[in-house]
């Protein structure tokens, strides 16, 4: 495999599957598979094989015909693209249920990201400890993105908190933002928002199992 260019001007699309490819490759690579196909890797990250290829000729990264894919060389490769070479600090703004559950998981540093910093406005929180991190006060949150090189953060606060959060965390010099919260957020163009719906997502599973049963009444009227 050869990589022909730098990236640039990849399509959010392309972006938002990197991620599932790298994870794919890096489990090909732990069960000691050193070259896959687009098929291969399609079926490991759960995508359409031409999508793959496609993906990747924006990356620059092509596979040898009738080979495959290296896949340490191309998950190193994809690595660097998503700013996986380097950990990110990342703030965690709410310490409740999901907060303290972010703050505990153990995937992240895999992943390229460590968890910095945990805040709360709630004084009862503030100072106990989870997932390893003492919860430090929301008043705090400046000093914490400014010494701790914090340009990542996540939204685990209730809904009605969330936007002034992101106020703050926008102020604080943060560019990159992932909301749990289930609320519509405005930030500046410059800033990148991610939004994590939980309830949204179990909602559109939801139409999909109806509409499985629904079919086969609608088969039998129709017959």
């Amino acid at each position: 495999m050869t990589i022909l260019r730098s990236p640039a001007g990849i399509p959010d699309a392309t972006v938002a599957r990197l991620p599932l490819y790298l994870r794919a490759l890096d489990e090909l690579a732990e069960r000691g598979t050193d070259v896959c196909s687009s098929e291969h890797l399609a079926t490991a990250a759960g995508v359409n094989s031409a999508i793959v290829r496609k993906d990747l000729s924006h990356l620059g990264s092509y596979g040898t015909r009738g080979v495959g894919y290296d896949v340490r060389f191309l998950a190193g490769h994809i690595a660097t693209v998503v700013g996986q070479t380097q950990p990110w600090p990342v703030v965690i703004v709410g310490a409740g249920h999901l907060g303290s559950a972010l703050a505990a998981y153990q995937g992240f540093g895999a992943r390229g990201v460590k968890v910095a910093a945990v805040v709360d406005a709630d004084p009862d929180l503030v100072g106990t400890v989870v997932g390893g991190h003492e919860v430090r006060s929301i008043d705090t949150l400046s000093d914490v993105i400014e010494h701790g090189e914090v340009s990542l953060a996540i939204i685990a606060t209730p809904p009605a908190a969330a936007q002034s959060v992101a106020d703050a965390l926008v102020a604080a010099g943060i560019t990159s933002i992932l909301n749990f919260a289930p609320t519509a957020l405005q930030v500046p163009d410059a800033v990148d928002l991610r939004q994590v719906d939980v309830a949204a997502e179990l909602q559109i599973l939801g139409y999909h199992a109806h509409r499985r049963q629904a079919e086969p009444a609608e088969e039998a009227v129709l017959s």
